[in-house]
């Protein structure tokens, strides 16, 4: 098929079901089990593949068994297609400038000597992870749940080099921007708004993950980390950071990575929410790593289950494992916690006694008393972001 055929194909389907009589929003049980491609990109294993320009890669289920993902195996999300193939690190910097005192252009090499290093334990998430469990569909990729991640990030805090420039006194705003650049002018640029008085001290410039460079396709040389928000707004590659006095309006901010701004942060396909706000801090959230759909467990042995469960910073609290279509509910055995903002790594072992299949599930709650929904109670957006729903496998009995 023309990929024109099937942009044309996909907008009619799309357009009778919003004109449908029977049109209604519903959420499901995510996209599971893609099949991972045959290929890799550079430092990476082979991941499941949306797309090669720009490079969208997925991570399979059986990646969360562990708190840390490895490098070759984090998941990758470039907006624009035009991304460097090579940097010079000899002219390479990050310029600082606008509502500062000292314009500042830092290479690799002095952010590392001049400044503190830090590291923060963060799981990252895209905001459209799980998307596909919205129907009807919504714009953006259609992602399993695999298009997230935990890792060691090493680097600078964004305040000490802030500091460092000097901030005026009417400094209220940060433009950041990375080296990904569109095909065409007139296309907006990946640039994403920060305000000054949110950045935390666990807001860092990272140039390691989990002990090693940055792997280029994840940002390298260096990228935002900002623990708790969705990774929309860790702009990678990044080299540019503009202090404003006022918020400068940009697609990525305004149009794009917005969610409605009510109660339940949902709205009717419709219909939109008469207000919305931008996409930042992540939900509570639970993944089992094993086991997975595809898994033959034999009748009568020990099954251990492994997953990750996360939030935007309050801490898991708990995670409960269901065997019976959750009705009831036994609680898992957590890992130590790496940090509040890390996955935390829950198991659960019992013995199988049902023969044929079993369904398995998984919910957290946070410090918050915040809990995971089932997926048919998760609200409908027009974005398909922040989808939390309880999540499950069903295994074969053998």
């Amino acid at each position: 098929m023309q990929r024109r055929d099937f942009f044309r194909m996909s907008f009619v389907a799309s357009s009778a079901l919003l004109t449908s009589s029977s049109l209604y929003a519903t959420t499901q049980k995510p996209r599971d089990m893609q099949e991972v491609s045959t290929v890799s990109f550079p430092e990476k294993r082979p991941l499941i593949t949306y797309s090669d320009r720009p490079p969208l890669l997925e991570s399979p289920r059986e990646t969360f068994t562990t708190a840390i993902t490895p490098n070759n195996e984090l998941f990758v999300r470039w907006h624009m297609p035009k991304i460097p193939t090579h940097i010079n690190m000899e002219t390479y910097y990050l310029h600082i400038h606008g509502e500062v005192h000292e314009r500042l252009y830092l290479t690799l090499d002095r952010l590392k000597k001049e400044f503190e290093a830090v590291e923060v334990t963060v799981a990252m998430q895209c905001g459209g992870n799980s998307r596909s469990a919205f129907s009807p569909t919504t714009t953006g990729i259609q992602w399993g749940s695999g298009a997230m991640g935990c890792s060691v990030y090493k680097g600078v805090r964004l305040k000490d080099v802030l500091k460092r420039a000097g901030l005026k006194e009417e400094a209220k705003w940060i433009t950041l921007n990375g080296d990904d650049k569109p095909v065409m002018e007139k296309i907006a640029s990946f640039k994403r708004e920060l305000e000054i008085e949110k950045i935390s001290d666990d807001t860092i410039i990272a140039y390691e993950q989990n002990g090693e460079d940055l792997p280029f396709l994840n940002g390298y040389p260096l990228r935002l980390i900002i623990p708790g928000f969705y990774a929309d707004s860790w702009v990678k590659m990044l080299s540019n950071i503009h202090v404003t006095k006022e918020y400068v309006p940009h697609f990525y901010m305004d149009t794009a990575y917005r969610i409605p701004d009510n109660e339940c942060e949902c709205e009717l396909p419709e219909k939109r929410a008469l207000k919305s706000k931008p996409l930042e801090e992540m939900n509570v959230k639970s993944y089992i790593g094993y086991p997975t759909s595809k898994s033959q467990i034999p009748y009568g042995s020990d099954l251990t289950i492994k997953g990750v469960a996360f939030d935007e910073g309050s801490g898991i609290e708990a995670v409960y494992i269901s065997l019976d279509g959750g009705k009831n509910w036994s609680e898992a055995f957590l890992d130590k916690e790496l940090s509040p903002y890390a996955f935390r790594l829950f198991r659960y072992k019992f013995r199988v006694k049902k023969k044929n299949s079993l369904t398995i599930m998984a919910k957290a709650r946070n410090k918050r008393g915040e809990e995971q929904p089932f997926p048919y109670e998760v609200a409908w957006n027009h974005g398909g972001y922040k989808y939390n729903g309880i999540d499950s496998v069903t295994v074969t009995i053998v």
